[in-house]
């Protein structure tokens, strides 16, 4: 018989107020935006902000409902906790070493989503003990999501001139744009590395218990 590591259910409901809330967050923030960019929701979560801040909610959602259900977590969905937090610790990095103040966003929206949320997800992949060590052999994980995000960014900045963020305007030139994202992908890798390592440092908040579930036999 195994035995596991499951949050409380306090911790389990704290995921789910966070992820809803910042769902919400991104709702409010489309919705005083139609006025100003149209209703296009592809240009919205077009943002990686916007886009990874989502994936990360409905993880955190998600992985709520089955510890309030006192079910184990896939280990697939853990490793995508893994990616998204790299992600957006990346998103903080970025956004409050790089470009600063950038946006039309409220600064409360701003705060919210490039710093207390990265760091709510840190801090939860540290303390709550619910995740195994991640083989280093899945770091290569880190990448696909971003890369196809840049294929996407990049493709329309040459087609319809639109991109996020200015560091990746077409005008700037291939050498430019390929150190950008070079860059980019290196910053994704050596945050991963700290999220991968993290989870093999022990976490205070754990909740054992002795039942196995049917999947475990």
């Amino acid at each position: 018989m195994r035995t596991e590591a499951l949050p409380s259910r306090r911790v389990s409901a704290l995921r789910g107020v966070v992820g809803a809330a910042v769902i919400g967050i991104l709702v409010f923030t489309y919705v005083i935006g139609i006025p100003r960019q149209g209703p296009s929701l592809f240009d919205f979560f077009g943002y990686f902000t916007n886009l990874t801040s989502l994936l990360a909610s409905l993880i955190l959602l998600t992985t709520s409902l089955l510890g309030l259900r006192r079910r184990r977590v896939p280990a697939g969905l853990t490793t995508a906790r893994a990616v998204v937090t790299a992600c957006m610790i990346v998103v903080a990095l970025v956004y409050n070493l790089i470009v600063p103040g950038t946006g039309s966003a409220p600064a409360w929206v701003s705060l919210v989503l490039h710093t207390v949320f990265p760091l709510l997800l840190v801090l939860d992949w540290l303390r709550v003990g619910d995740r195994p060590p991640q083989p280093w052999r899945l770091l290569w994980l880190v990448l696909p999501y971003p890369m196809l995000w840049l294929f996407v960014v990049l493709g329309r900045g040459v087609t319809d001139g639109w991109v996020p963020y200015g560091f990746l305007l077409p005008e700037r030139g291939v050498v430019s744009l390929s150190t950008t994202v070079a860059a980019l992908l290196v910053a994704l890798l050596v945050a991963a590395a700290a999220v991968w390592a993290l989870s093999r440092v022990p976490a205070p908040i754990s909740q054992v218990s002795p039942r196995s579930t049917r999947s475990d036999r």
